[in-house]
């Protein structure tokens, strides 16, 4: 698929996965909307894209606040005339046990990740009914299974691929494109930011990011997608092994996922 000129909206866009969609498409030829809350960031990213000669326009966006959505996709066809591709990026998580944690959290949780997709999702579905475009989530592993110490996390983007594969059948005959992006651990920004019991900011990884797939090399699988017009995109052995294993002994992934997750350092497991 040929993105030049292709509008493309891309949430969560400040850092991270989003940063690394937005700065691709950019060198793609891509018309690239960028939203986010940190507005400083969004202008110096946008600079980065028009200074090597792309097309970039952002509207700040808090994906929390049906209006602020709206004012995305707004921004979108006011300045370029259509939306080509949609990509529901922007997403939080946590970790705490369900025992513990405060139920805002969770809620906090669903408000970004789940609600944020469908905000963004339903303004701009006309247009990309349209132009028979795309409109990708960005889920995760936990998405396909339980994961101990993020309910909130599992719960939202379990929410998230019903939503987006129910928007699927829905528009079998209307020439859209639903993918649902799966990564594994990747180096971003999300885990420094993941909400712990009481909300606050965990502001630490727990996990070595060294070893981890890179917001880059992700941010080039889900584009791969997107051009291929691919279902689902699972990154890495360990989303592809998730799903495989959940089909045939679901039961031992269960104790495959805590053992691995009450290793983290300091693991509310333990």
């Amino acid at each position: 698929m040929n993105f030049r000129n292709k509008t493309v909206i891309i949430t969560g866009a400040s850092s991270g996965i989003g940063k690394a969609l937005a700065r691709e498409f950019g060198k793609l030829g891509a018309n690239v909307v960028a939203g986010a809350r940190n507005e400083e960031k969004l202008q110096e990213l946008i600079n980065e894209i028009t200074s090597q000669g792309g097309k970039a326009v952002y509207a700040v966006t808090d994906v929390t606040d049906e209006e602020n959505c709206k004012k995305l996709i707004d921004k979108a066809v006011e300045t370029f005339g259509g939306i080509d591709v949609l990509i529901c990026n922007a997403g939080i998580s946590m970790r705490a046990l369900f025992d513990d944690v405060d139920l805002s959290v969770l809620k906090r949780l669903m408000d970004v990740n789940f609600w944020g997709t469908v905000y963004t999702t339903k303004y701009a579905l006309p247009w990309l009914q349209k132009s028979r475009g795309t409109v990708a989530g960005v889920s995760s592993v936990a998405g396909i299974h339980g994961l101990p110490g993020r309910t909130g996390y599992s719960a939202s983007k379990y929410a998230m691929t019903g939503f987006l594969e129910t928007v699927r059948i829905e528009n079998l005959k209307k020439g859209l494109h639903v993918m649902i992006a799966c990564p594994g651990f990747t180096a971003s920004n999300v885990r420094f930011t993941a909400l712990t019991a009481d909300g606050s900011s965990q502001g630490e990884s727990p996990r070595a990011e060294e070893k981890m797939m890179t917001a880059e090399e992700a941010a080039h699988r889900i584009i791969k997608g997107i051009a291929k017009r691919k279902r689902t995109v699972l990154m890495d052995f360990n989303g592809r092994a998730s799903t495989q294993l959940k089909k045939i002994w679901p039961s031992l992934l269960d104790r495959m996922f805590y053992n691995h997750m009450a290793k983290e350092p300091n693991s509310p497991f333990k």
